[in-house]
């Protein structure tokens, strides 16, 4: 069971780029996208619905704006779109497709790194999404959020970790908000599971050279539940296209 998982920065500025002709060629079972960009209705070419995928859309209200999708070569036996709260409803920042004991979502944690009000919206976000976490742990069966989760855990996944201490994505805050996923409620960072190197990152800033001196941050994971821990076999990020300002990390199950 391979999934990738990819914040696109705009669905259609990603198609321009080659990203539909690259996933052709990889063979997911299951594809999770963030930040689409785009109401459906405006999506009207074939290449947005690949041959051979059950493709689901979840917009944002707000034209241009957040969404997520999530495509897949068996049909799920249901699709959720949303968590009946804002604003990660009316912002399409949640969609899960379940299958037979196993559970896919596809997630946009919002951005804190514009202003004050920007950080106060993510945080709220993080107060409100911890239970449902909470309740999908007590349910008999697996989970692969994938996700732009907007946040570094720990020094190894920023380039220049000291300075950003002090930034969101890498605020003491917002990082113990992951030490309670993990070490609280029991869900697992799948890349680190099985990958532990430096230098591993998935967004790079559009200013300067940071994509080619690799000066990243690692903000896009697979968090999986320990179920999973036996079936993960490889992680990836792929960087020798480049679709979006962040990449595309794939992850193979053996389910």
């Amino acid at each position: 069971m391979r999934i990738i998982s990819l914040n696109l920065n705009g669905i259609r500025a990603a198609e321009k780029k080659g990203f539909f002709g690259w996933l052709k060629k990889q063979d997911a079972d299951v594809v999770c996208l963030q930040e689409t960009r785009a109401q459906e209705h405006q999506l009207d070419k074939d290449v947005f619905y690949p041959s051979g995928y059950h493709c689901y859309y979840f917009d944002a209200e707000k034209k241009g704006y957040s969404g997520t999708a999530l495509f897949s070569k068996a049909k799920p036996n249901k699709v959720t779109k949303g968590l009946g709260w804002e604003p990660c409803d009316s912002q399409g920042r949640y969609i899960q497709a379940d299958y037979d004991g196993i559970s896919v979502i596809s997630m946009y944690v919002p951005s804190g790194s514009s202003n004050e009000e920007a950080l106060a919206r993510k945080l709220s976000f993080h107060d409100q999404i911890m239970p449902h976490f909470k309740s999908l742990r007590r349910k008999r069966r697996e989970f692969v959020i994938c996700a732009d989760w907007n946040t570094c855990h720990k020094p190894i996944d920023l380039k220049n970790w000291k300075p950003n201490q002090k930034n969101s994505g890498f605020l003491p805050i917002e990082r113990a908000w992951l030490d309670q996923l993990y070490d609280e409620v029991g869900y697992i960072d799948g890349f680190r599971l099985l990958n532990q190197d430096a230098d591993e990152y998935t967004w790079w800033s559009n200013r300067g050279q940071a994509y080619a001196k690799n000066v990243g941050w690692r903000l896009d994971y697979h968090v999986i539940t320990p179920g999973l821990v036996d079936a993960a076999k490889e992680v990836s990020v792929y960087r020798e296209e480049r679709f979006s300002d962040h990449a595309p990390v794939i992850m193979d199950f053996h389910w």
